[in-house]
Parts: structure tokens; sequence; C-alpha cells
């Protein structure tokens, strides 16, 4: 469904991707990790076209969407969250939700309907009278996906949207993107929660320093030598290796 091919995005002489590839296949959950300042976050922008790449491909659906805008991309079914969660502050839950809707129903009516149903799938159904700017963590998370979802994304790329969650809310917040799987909707999704990321992908792709290390299904690249010295730093298997030797 979607593929990246050697994109390269350059900030004047600082190289943040460096011919990173990756392929999401239609119905999957595909994962991208990284420790903090890998480039995952600006891959996301690139592949939803908020930036364009210095040098790569963006294949969408058998199409190359590289120099399209953000805007065309979310009409040819492309959304993605943020990190740092931004709702309009003064406007309440529902009204936040049909902002997303409005892309695809001009109506005011319909596009009050389509934000109801999105409300309910994400658990903000008794919300949807209260100010955006009164949810707690958790709930502006789920306003973040439901004003995603309301665009009726083909593909959702989701930006670190367990992060800052407790366990409680972590348990909560988990069948709600199976079930925007279930829904038929491809996603695409940043995380740093392993645990969430071994539940929930499908296939895991690993970026450092602007470039993918490594690949594979979730329960091979958690353990993969390469991507735990990218997290913990250069000797960390052998230092993991040797507590363990001790503590048998």
């Amino acid at each position: 469904m979607l593929e990246v091919k050697n994109v390269v995005m350059k900030f004047g002489g600082l190289t943040a991707i460096d011919h990173a590839s990756l392929k999401v296949k239609k119905g999957s959950i595909t994962g991208l990790i990284g420790p903090n300042g890998a480039g995952k976050t600006t891959l996301f922008a690139v592949t939803s076209g908020f930036l364009k790449p210095t040098d790569g491909k963006i294949i969408y659906r058998d199409n190359d969407i590289t120099k399209l805008p953000s805007n065309v991309r979310a009409e040819k079914g492309i959304t993605r969250t943020f990190q740092i969660v931004q709702p309009f502050a003064g406007l309440n839950v529902l009204e936040n939700i049909m902002v997303g809707a409005y892309l695809r129903n001009v109506h005011r009516e319909d596009a009050k309907k389509k934000a109801i149903q999105i409300a309910e799938l994400v658990g903000l159904t008794s919300y949807l009278e209260r100010s955006a700017q009164d949810l707690t963590v958790s709930g502006r998370k789920r306003l973040e996906v439901a004003r995603a979802l309301a665009t009726e994304p083909e593909l959702i790329l989701l930006d670190e949207v367990l992060a800052g969650l407790n366990p409680s809310e972590l348990r909560d917040i988990i069948p709600v993107i199976r079930q925007i799987q279930s829904s038929g909707i491809t996603i695409l999704m940043i995380e740093h929660v392993m645990q969430a990321v071994v539940s929930l992908c499908d296939y895991v792709y690993v970026l450092n320093q602007g470039k993918m290390i490594a690949e594979g299904v979730p329960s091979d690249v958690v353990v993969n030598p390469v991507v735990i010295e990218a997290y913990l730093g250069q000797g960390a298997t052998n230092r993991l290796a040797q507590e363990a030797k001790l503590n048998a």
C-alpha cells in the first residue's frame, strides 16, 4: 500500500534521514521504532507531505505522491496524528472531531454524524460537549486519533499516541487501535512502548541516526543486538549477557 524508497531529508548540512526505505502492507499495523532523535517524526512528515524530501520517493497505492502536498495526500486517504497534541481550545470535543470530518462531508449535519460515529469508536462519546482543553492526557490522545479518523483515511500514521499514558490507560487504548485496524484502516505507528509494539505490530522497522538498521517481526527485532545497542549504547548486548550470568 505504501512504500518509502531511499528517502533522504537534509536540513542544511544535517542529514536527518539517510536513504531510509520501508513498506506497509494493506490492512497491517507496521511499527517504526528507534531512539529519541532517530528521525522517526521527520520520516512521518515526509510521508504525509508536510516536508518535501531531498531525495527518494513516496509511493502510495502504486502512484508516486512525492511531490503532492499534505492536503492532497489527505484527500487520497493518508492522514496522521501529531506527537504534541494541540486541540482547538475554543471548540468542544465534538466540534474538534468535526473539523476532520469536513474533509469528506460538506454539510454540517453529515460532519456531525461522522464525528459522533468516530467518537464512539475511540471512547469519547461521554465527552462530546466538554471543552477539548479540559481533557486529560489520555482524552487528548484519543481526540487526536479521532480527528484523524474523521477524515476517513485508508492509511493512518500514528505518532506516539501511547506516550505519557499510565498502564491502565494503555490497556484501554490498545483495543481501540486494534479496532481501527479491524475497520479496514492500515496503520503505520511510531512508538516507544515496546510492550505495545510487540502486541500490536505485524512488522517493525528500526531507525537510528536517520538510517534503517533493522526490520522484522517484533519478537525478533526487540532481541536483535543491533537494536539493543542503538537504544542502550555500544557494548550493551555484552553487558546484559554478563548481568544475566551473574543473576543466574
